[in-house]
């Protein structure tokens, strides 16, 4: 398993289309994706999972992959991240 944080710069934090853009970014992989803030760990590729917890503007959160392809997987939501200006 491998892990990275994130600090959310969109200024709405993470409301419908910025998690619809990262749940379609990470469900294309085989490798299980969880996303954990404020103590609440959900599946990163379930789109109420993602909006139901709430992330503001310049909140960390830490996003999981575990499986075959969980390198590929966390590179490609860091280079979502960054080129929708979603987070850093």
């Amino acid at each position: 398993m491998i892990q990275k944080n994130f600090t959310i710069t969109t200024e709405a934090g993470l409301h419908a289309r910025p998690s619809t853009v990262l749940v379609s970014s990470a469900s294309s992989f085989k490798s299980d994706i969880f996303i954990e803030y404020n103590n609440k760990k959900v599946n990163f590729k379930s789109i109420m999972g993602v909006m139901s917890l709430g992330v503001s503007q310049n909140s960390i959160v830490t996003i999981s992959a575990e499986g075959v392809d969980e390198e590929e997987a966390l590179q490609t939501i860091e280079e979502t991240m960054l080129k929708e200006k979603l987070g850093k």
